[in-house]
């Protein structure tokens, strides 16, 4: 079934990623009450994950495409919850984004950025969501960015 989304990701040559397995004792994505809530999503470029710290090893614009990697992730692990139909999604509600940051860089609101501004030129204003974005010190696997969800659906 092709969907908007679906639709919307081939007009900018991207496409979802495979969704990722767990990499400790927690579920993808549990939905409960109306909201799908996806477990935090790391950054993956063609099957490598996206490393570093930013302002240290890592320059703005790299974890920028990070972020939208992850959101990119987000979305097939709704798409795998909701039984492959991402029609079901009728807002997205909260991105929560960990970015590993080196003492001092204060971007992180730009680096969250990457995933939210493409939640909204996927979803339109169904993207349009409340937002944290949280320097850390570390992050799984040394990830540059993480980001989880609550997205609400039909």
């Amino acid at each position: 079934m092709s969907t908007r989304i679906e639709t919307r990701l081939a007009e900018l040559g991207l496409s979802l990623p495979e969704a990722a397995a767990p990499v400790a004792a927690y579920v993808p994505a549990v939905e409960h009450g109306g909201l799908l809530h996806i477990s935090g999503q790391l950054p993956f470029d063609d099957g490598a994950l996206m490393m570093g710290r930013v302002g240290e090893d890592r320059e703005l614009g790299f974890a920028q495409e990070a972020a939208k990697r992850c959101a990119l992730m987000l979305l097939a692990q709704a798409k795998r919850a909701l039984s492959g139909d991402l029609s079901r999604i009728e807002r997205v509600v909260k991105l929560g984004v960990f970015v590993n940051s080196a003492p001092g860089f204060t971007d992180q609101a730009k680096v969250a950025n990457g995933a939210s501004e493409l939640m909204i030129d996927l979803l339109g204003d169904i993207g349009r969501h409340a937002r944290s974005a949280v320097g850390v010190a570390v992050l799984p696997l040394g990830a540059v960015v993480e980001i989880d969800a609550i997205i609400a659906v039909r």
